[in-house]
């Protein structure tokens, strides 16, 4: 069987009959499973993950495309997370029986049909991206919604991949592929958010930290918080990007309170994350009882 997974976020986190109308339309998708929602007030975004066979997983991404785009008005959204659009990302993970290949083919089907049915601008991004300065999605949205307004109609390299040269309420959207991520957030004991924004600095790749990690300082729940995704958690595990922001954290005076994951996390994290914290030596991941069950009771 041929399984892939879709991560598609929402410029939505406060309307809870809006967020129930993206789900609904995406569970009436037959042949598709919600595995997770998400929402976040601060943030002003919600993320919900489903799966299934590719076709079904395309089509219920383009309902929710639909749908959010007659129900979220950009000119009237204001949070923490960066967004170009109502439908803001859409990516494809390979789960079973697919390649990233397969699911940046599929990116494609659903921009080109997304740009010429909705008249929404369409960024390709990661593995999908059709040039190199549209892999990283930060790129993608610079300058966020506001800034884009203007950008898509007066500047080449803005041009979208496909749909008009221009933004309506709705805005753009990105969709990509991508391998399995991890978003995880951090909060700290202060409501200083240049505290969050500092160690987010430190933390992130782009600003001389670690590896496949992306991240931002920002204000959630009256709490600085380092928000994160960490694109590859086989080269950077979650141990070490948290025990790099507990020693920046020490550097001003501050401690980690709490972290929660956003969305879904691959098992596989977890136990390297046990394995480091615990110092495990020689753990077999068939030491796990359910995983021991799971293998006997086939």
């Amino acid at each position: 069987m041929a399984l892939v997974e879709c991560v598609a976020n929402f410029s939505e986190g406060r309307r809870p009959d809006v967020i129930q109308a993206l789900v609904t339309g995406i569970e009436q998708t037959e042949g598709v499973v919600v595995l997770d929602v998400h929402s976040d007030a601060d943030h002003h975004r919600t993320v919900i993950t489903f799966a299934g066979e590719p076709a079904p997983v395309v089509e219920a991404a383009y309902t929710a495309i639909a749908s959010a785009s007659r129900l979220i008005d950009l000119d009237e959204h204001h949070g923490e997370h960066p967004r170009i659009g109502a439908a803001d990302v859409v990516p494809f993970v390979p789960l079973e029986g697919v390649t990233l290949a397969d699911c940046a083919e599929l990116a494609r089907q659903l921009g080109e049909r997304v740009g010429r049915e909705l008249a929404i601008p369409v960024y390709l991004y990661e593995a999908a991206a059709t040039r190199p300065d549209r892999v990283n999605l930060a790129d993608v949205r610079r300058g966020e919604y506001e800034g884009l307004k203007t950008a898509i109609a007066v500047d080449p390299d803005r041009a979208p991949d496909y749909g008009p040269a221009r933004l309506g309420k709705a805005g753009a959207v990105a969709i990509g592929a991508r391998p399995p991520l991890i978003a995880y957030n951090v909060y700290l004991n202060t409501d200083n958010v240049e505290i969050a924004r500092q160690i987010a600095l430190s933390v992130r790749h782009s600003g001389g930290g670690l590896a496949h990690v992306k991240a931002l300082g920002m204000l959630v729940k009256g709490r600085a918080q380092v928000s994160m995704n960490l694109t590859d958690y086989t080269r950077t595990p979650l141990p070490r990007v948290m025990e790099l922001i507990r020693s920046e954290a020490t550097r001003y005076g501050v401690a980690v309170q709490s972290s929660e994951l956003v969305g879904l996390i691959p098992e596989a994290a977890l136990l390297e994350a046990a394995k480091w914290y615990l110092q495990l030596d020689n753990f077999d991941g068939d030491q796990l009882l359910e995983a021991r069950l799971r293998s006997r009771l086939k």
